[in-house]
């Protein structure tokens, strides 16, 4: 196990949680927002009111006899995903990726019937998997049709791109590649890849699994410096403008790639992890404190996304 001292980490702009609960995430994102976020159902309707696409809604199940209509809800889609409205960290995440006679089949092969759907929904209905155990609602999404341009860098799951937007800039992305050891979730606790991207380009430039650097994909052994992520420039513009629909300065967005409608919205984060600067190689802390410093009108867009990849990319100033 890697050891540094907390000068070092310091000396080297690392964000440590107590200063990103303190001057980040308290000081700009304010508590009466942060619903907007924390349930996924009303990020989703925010999202589709401010044209930004998202995986279909398909249904919401609220009560608990309206797990019975799920089977008619999904009746001729090929697959679908079951999360809570009110997760976190992608727990609770049900993803059937096919269907057959009406039987379902998670992306590994194993089958689920129809009591451990309806099990799995009742715990969502519950709080089982909700921030403070509080009663949640089912969302019964469309399946991503996943993008083929990442082929062999994820393991039975579906990559995503996580982004930190702060103030409405993009200060530092990575793409989280679902492993044998995550089962198939993109989630690096559970021990998927990290993959650091440039915000000017979106190629990779480092990649950890356990916090430990990894070159190649542990289940597929594709070399991962080779990512480049396609439609770069929609997704820095998709995160930037995450900002003004829910008002929050210190945001992480989730983002996939569907091979037929391209970047979709996933979910976005109100306190995102550390672990894309272990991804990155590199601490976010000078990028945070550039982007303090700048001064004059609120820019655009557009106008943010360009200052970022100038000033962010793989060899910024500091």
């Amino acid at each position: 196990m890697n050891f540094a001292w907390p000068w070092e980490l310091r000396r080297n702009g690392v964000l440590n949680m107590n200063k990103r609960n303190i001057d980040y995430i308290g000081k700009y994102n304010p508590r009466k927002f942060y619903k907007r976020v924390d349930d996924k159902l009303i990020t989703k309707q925010l999202a589709l009111a401010n044209d930004i696409a998202v995986p279909d809604l398909i249904g919401v199940v609220e009560e608990q006899h309206k797990i019975n209509e799920i089977p008619q809800m999904v009746l001729g889609r090929s697959g679908f995903v079951i999360k809570p409205a009110k997760g976190s960290g992608g727990k609770g995440i049900l993803v059937i990726t096919h269907v057959e006679n009406g039987r379902y089949y998670k992306p590994n092969g194993d089958e689920v019937t129809p009591n451990e759907v309806y099990r799995h929904v009742s715990n969502i209905l519950s709080g089982l998997f909700s921030l403070g155990g509080k009663p949640d609602v089912g969302i019964v999404e469309g399946l991503i049709q996943f993008d083929p341009v990442f082929d062999g860098f994820s393991y039975e799951g579906v990559p995503d791109i996580r982004l930190i937007i702060f103030k409405g800039y993009p200060v530092m992305g990575m793409l989280r590649c679902s492993t044998a050891a995550s089962d198939g979730k993109a989630n690096l606790h559970q021990g998927a890849v990290g993959v650091g991207l440039d915000i000017a380009t979106g190629k990779s430039l480092h990649a950890v699994q356990f916090d430990k650097p990894v070159l190649k994909h542990p289940d597929t052994n594709f070399e991962l410096s080779k990512i480049q992520v396609p439609n770069w420039d929609t997704l820095l513009h998709t995160a930037s403008s995450a900002y003004e629909m829910c008002e929050l300065g210190y945001l992480g967005t989730d983002m996939v790639l569907d091979k037929e409608r391209g970047p979709l919205l996933l979910e976005l984060n109100a306190r995102p992890g550390l672990a894309i600067q272990t991804a990155n190689g590199k601490g976010i802390v000078g990028r945070l404190k550039h982007v303090e410093g700048l001064k004059g009108p609120t820019l655009s867009v557009e106008e943010r996304v360009a200052y970022a990849k100038e000033h962010f990319c793989s060899n910024p100033s500091f």
